[in-house]
């Protein structure tokens, strides 16, 4: 099984400066990782390479949902509904079902007969479009009901609701698992490695000039396709090779607040209408996720801002309907992030299309954009397939659709031998249940780290939640390379606490730093950088408009500046 370790990493570096790839992936998002995943399973010789860490822009900051998308069914758009649910249900039952749940809603009724049939027929027909019963049926209730389900609801807020299901994952997590997928079957899979520049013979693209950013170095991959999955960057990865693309990208923001799960009495998530798009309360372990929002996004791409008019816009809509309104005290994290959303179809960011497109512009380069998170497979499905014709010659099918991710054969056993697990390693139930819903049936590589060194089953200070196992095992088998890898992906440590992360960080740094070799002043480094990114994020959450909060986010340095 391979480890993302500092060593696979030199390792993996190495090979692909010396040996042509069939196919070499941009981007560490989970569309890039599911390509570089689908490429190697059908016998592809694959590398996959990506400026930051895995899953750092818009993969790691989405609403932790794999759905179907309701409010595409109110525009027709039954096809994307339908794929949406399917990949739902595969990635639920078979390709990750340690990392993904159900998870129930509630959508409250404001008026009688009209609103219940017609929200009534739309999730019967979601429910219907599902290609498996992986999920309960949903369920409408009285007003009673739903004020049983969620007290928290104000009683003049419905007059009744509909309870349905859709499915949750932790998305950063996903996304590096599908990267040490693609890794365990042959991909060469590299972080911190910013593609710089385009190789050409001719009008052909033949590789790719790549800038280790640990190491400072420069070289060359070469490849028979490359294909460009860097999302909100495509077109900035376009103009490398010096050629108008075929379509563009425009970035549409959207932010989340995370709160105490005690601020919001509820035994289920709700859904709610606003005056432009839906507005989600996901239950998140003690915490709830609120969001979204769905704002045009023309400045920094890396650091997306969130102002404070967008954290007032979202406690006002939630609070049109919570009995006790939440106020900015109770708010732990904010995290905001960029959709790649396909320009030209509308002027609103909320109505442009979520469907993706796959093209050639140039041969030997294959760009694939647009799309949503839960339908990840499907896009790099079609861009493996349009450098499958490229390549010209027999190349076998896709085969992820029953590829399991690390992790996920066994799990159910694994599961349901949780208490035996907890009773030989020594660590509470509660504990094994935690490790198991994050690394399924790699958690026995935990426990084997904990019964070697007994100190790293204590919780980390600052963090209950999270074992100090797990920052070591970080570092040493998931590819993360700096304290803000750990703090913001590999856990969420930065927005599951009021001090967002800076207490747990030196510990962190402490426990990282066994694994990668950090020198005291390398420790004391990551932790002041990491310490002047919540500063930052924290100052530009007080800004009041967008131009403000970018310039006030910019002011915290990356701690691994890219080259361009």
């Amino acid at each position: 099984m391979t480890a993302l370790s500092p060593n696979y990493r030199d390792a993996a570096l190495a090979t692909l400066a010396e040996a042509e790839v069939d196919v070499l992936v941009i981007g560490g998002g989970v569309v890039g990782a599911g390509c570089a995943l689908d490429a190697v399973t059908r016998g592809l010789t694959v590398g996959l390479v990506e400026a930051r860490d895995f899953a750092s822009g818009t993969s790691s900051r989405s609403s932790k949902l794999i759905h179907g998308g309701l409010r595409y069914l109110e525009m027709l758009d039954f096809g994307l509904v339908r794929e949406a649910l399917r990949e739902r249900g595969l990635i639920l039952q078979r390709l990750a079902p340690h990392l993904a749940r159900p998870v129930r809603f509630l959508y409250p009724l404001k008026h009688h007969a009209w609103e219940r049939l017609y929200a009534g027929l739309g999730v019967t027909l979601y429910d219907t479009m599902a290609w498996s019963h992986s999920l309960p049926r949903h369920r409408h209730l009285t007003r009673r009901g739903a004020l049983r389900a969620c007290p928290a609801l104000r009683s003049d807020s419905l007059v009744g609701a509909l309870q349905y299901y859709d499915g949750q994952l932790d998305d950063a997590r996903h996304t590096m698992f599908l990267a040490r997928t693609a890794a365990a079957y042959g991909a060469h899979v590299v972080s911190r490695a910013e593609v710089v520049g385009f190789l050409r013979e001719g009008e052909r693209v033949t590789g790719v000039r790549v800038h280790d950013l640990e190491h400072d170095h420069t070289f060359e991959i070469r490849a028979q396709q490359v294909v460009n999955s860097t999302g909100v960057w495509t077109d900035d990865t376009q103009s490398l090779v010096g050629e108008r693309g075929q379509f563009h990208v425009r970035a549409s923001k959207g932010i989340h607040l995370v709160v105490p799960r005690d601020r919001i009495q509820s035994s289920t998530g709700l859904i709610l209408r606003t005056a432009t798009s839906v507005l989600f309360v996901i239950p998140w372990g003690r915490h709830w996720i609120v969001g979204t929002t769905d704002t045009d996004w023309s400045l920094d791409k890396a650091h997306p801002a969130a102002s404070s008019k967008d954290i007032d816009y979202l406690l006002g809509e939630v609070n049109k309907v919570l009995s006790r309104p939440l106020e900015r005290a109770d708010v732990e994290g904010v995290y905001a992030g960029l959709r790649p959303l396909l320009s030209g179809e509308s002027e609103s960011t909320s109505k442009l299309s979520r469907e993706h497109t796959v093209g050639s512009p140039v041969p030997g380069l294959v760009v694939v954009a647009g799309g949503k998170y839960t339908t990840y497979r499907v896009m790099a499905r079609d861009a493996i397939d349009a450098c499958v014709h490229g390549l010209a010659r027999s190349v076998p099918r896709c085969v992820t659709d029953d590829v399991p991710l690390l992790g996920a054969e066994g799990y159910p056993a694994l599961w349901n031998r949780r208490g035996l697990l907890a009773a030989d390693s020594g660590l509470h139930v509660a504990r094994v249940e935690h490790l198991l819903g994050r690394y399924g049936t790699l958690t026995l590589e935990l426990l084997d780290l904990i019964r070697e060194d007994p100190d790293l089953g204590r919780p980390i200070e600052g963090a209950d939640d999270y074992l100090r196992a797990e920052f070591v095992y970080a570092a040493a088998a998931e590819g993360a390379r700096h304290l803000v890898d750990v703090l913001t992906r590999r856990t969420r440590i930065s927005i599951e606490t009021f001090d967002r992360g800076t207490v747990a960080a030196r510990d962190a740094a402490e426990l990282m730093g066994r694994v990668l070799g950090w020198t005291p002043e390398q420790r004391d480094r990551e932790v002041e950088n990491y310490r002047l990114r919540v500063e930052a994020e924290r100052a530009s959450q007080e800004q009041q408009d967008d131009e403000t909060a970018d310039a006030t986010r910019l002011g915290a340095p990356d701690v691994v500046p890219l080259r361009l």
